[in-house]
This record gives structure tokens, C-alpha cells and sequence, in this order.
């Protein structure tokens, strides 16, 4: 009975998230990704893939959790799933900026911290000024990142 009462629940606030998404802000975006990092820490890469996949609590309108490793390989990528374990490392922003290099030595260096870069908005179709929380995972060798367009 409260296993349906918590899955009817979650259905009827999956909504509720998407039209959220507006609202979203910087202190969300770095509690969503300090939140993933946790999940990832406790149950490893394999048992978080899936609910970073699905709409939900991690992932809403344009809102979801990236994972790297150490090397810039992409672990966990819903927006395109087919491209999980491919190199990224030398990808640049519309400036030329290494950023996913960039996010790695954030990681390295400071545990955690903010990347600012330029980014194909696929809502807007221009390019957007961009800024992403980085935190490297505690005991793996992963990266979570979340980002967040701004206007």
C-alpha cells in the first residue's frame, strides 16, 4: 500500500519538476550534483545509471547529471546514452575553451567548484553563457556535473 501511495506520488510530481526547471537556480544546480555525487559514492556508477536516465529527480527539462572519469570519458550521459564511454576530454566550448579539461582539474584540484563556459542551448538554438557545478566523487574515480544556462 505506501509502496503505490510513493509511486503515485512520484508520478504525479514528475510535472511538478519539469515546470521547476524555470526556477531552477545555481544553489539547486550544486545541491542536485552534491546529491548525485553521494548516490554515486554509495552505489556506484552502474546502480545510479538508471535513475539518471529516467525523468525524475535528477534529471528534468534541460537539467540532468553528466559523469566522467578521470580520463574525460563520459560514464553516464542521458541526453544521448549511445555516447556513455567515449572520450570527451578534448571537447571545447564555442571559444575554444578546453572544458571538459577544465572540469577535471576543478575536480582534481579542488574537490569541487564552478565552470563557466559557452554552450549550444537546444532550447533557445543560440549559443548561451553556461555554468556548471563540478564535484568529484568521494572514493572513485568519477566526476558528476550539473549545468545551467544562463540568460
Amino acid at each position: 500500500m505506501i509502496a503505490r501511495l510513493l509511486a503515485l506520488l512520484f508520478v504525479l510530481t514528475l510535472p511538478l519538476a519539469a515546470q521547476a526547471q524555470d526556477k531552477i537556480d545555481p544553489l539547486m544546480v550544486r545541491a542536485l550534483t552534491l546529491k548525485a555525487a553521494t548516490l554515486l559514492a554509495d552505489e556506484g556508477a552502474e546502480a545510479a545509471r538508471p535513475r539518471f536516465h529516467a525523468q525524475g529527480e535528477f534529471r528534468f527539462g534541460e537539467i540532468y547529471v553528466n559523469v566522467i572519469d578521470l580520463n574525460g570519458a563520459w560514464v553516464i550521459y542521458p541526453p544521448a546514452p549511445k555516447n556513455e564511454g567515449k572520450s570527451v576530454l578534448n571537447v571545447t566550448d564555442s571559444d575554444g575553451k578546453l572544458l571538459v579539461k577544465e572540469i577535471i582539474k576543478v575536480a582534481e584540484d579542488q574537490g569541487e567548484g564552478w565552470v563557466e563556459y559557452r554552450w549550444l542551448n537546444p532550447a533557445s538554438n543560440r549559443i548561451e553563457p553556461k555554468l556548471t557545478f563540478v564535484k568529484r566523487v568521494p572514493g572513485k574515480d568519477l566526476i558528476a556535473y550539473v549545468g545551467l544556462y544562463r540568460p
